[in-house]
């Protein structure tokens, strides 16, 4: 039960895939060299794991920050998102760019190389201390794990910049009006009887159309929609680059529906409302 026993196994076996890989020719046996491949990114990701949770009990107020994973696209935040930056720094160490511009490559290329020594010299110390005295981590372990853990986070964060647009500090705070957004309209909802507790409990299906389309058009306090409080996510008064990038392709069909609500009455509104509730 003991992490570091664990973590003992699952090296031994990242350690035999690697060494029958490179006892293999694989122009001879393709198919054999694929097999390997899998098996190693599958033990790579299991010794992960296990170092997670080495760390969350050896280090866990010294961990790096991990707030830059707000900045990512949702796609990217998967579980296997650390053996996938392991296996590019790998990749990147041996000179083969298959992700990203070969330029950007060349300059991650020192990051790769200090993560994976840093990495490897984790294996060591963990599999020395799993043979002598599994059950304690001292401080020369504690500082091989602080330095791992920080170079892995620059590494993500340098890598998946030069790989995406990363989401700036401006559209992450138009993601959070919009969370606001939707959950006073969820809120307005309920207490209006537009929606039940049921159909949010139950993920009704349509409520991923009716929670938007309730919010473009009017919001209670505290937010805004296009007819109260302007100001807010879903304001026109700004530029599409200034909206969030959920809303800004629509920023012309926005105007136009602005345009026709501010001549409907309040009881039509409601209507509108109501009806918007129940139409797919």
């Amino acid at each position: 039960p003991r992490l570091l026993s664990q973590f003992f196994f699952a090296d031994e076996r990242v350690t035999r895939v690697v060494s029958e890989i490179n006892g293999l020719d694989a122009e001879l046996d393709p198919q054999q060299y694929l097999v390997l491949l899998n098996q190693l990114h599958l033990s790579q990701a299991h010794l992960l794991a296990i170092l997670e949770q080495i760390m969350e009990e050896c280090i866990p107020t010294q961990r790096h920050s991990r707030d830059y994973l707000v900045k990512f696209p949702e796609e990217l935040l998967v579980d296997n998102l650390g053996n996938h930056m392991l296996f590019a720094a790998e990749c990147l160490l041996a000179g083969t760019f298959l992700e990203v511009e070969e330029a950007d490559g060349l300059q991650l290329r020192p990051q790769a190389r200090n993560l994976l020594c840093s990495l490897e010299l984790v294996r060591t110390v963990l599999r020395e201390q799993s043979l002598s005295q599994p059950g304690s981590y001292p401080e020369p372990i504690r500082a091989v794990l602080i330095q791992f853990d920080r170079l892995f986070a620059e590494f993500e964060l340098s890598y998946v910049s030069s790989l995406v647009a990363v989401k700036s500090p401006e559209e992450i705070y138009r993601q959070q009006e919009i969370i606001v957004l939707f959950c006073e309209t969820v809120e307005r909802a309920l207490r209006l009887g537009y929606l039940t507790q049921e159909m949010i409990d139950g993920y009704e299906p349509l409520l991923m159309f009716t929670i938007p389309r309730l919010a473009i058009i009017r919001l209670c306090p505290l937010c805004s929609g296009l007819l109260i409080y302007p100001e807010g996510p879903l304001s026109l008064e700004q530029s599409p680059e200034q909206m969030s990038r959920v809303f800004s392709p629509f920023y012309n069909l926005l105007k136009k529906i602005r345009d026709l609500l501010r001549v409907l009455s309040e009881e039509e509104l409601c209507l509108l409302e109501r009806s918007l509730c129940t139409a797919e």
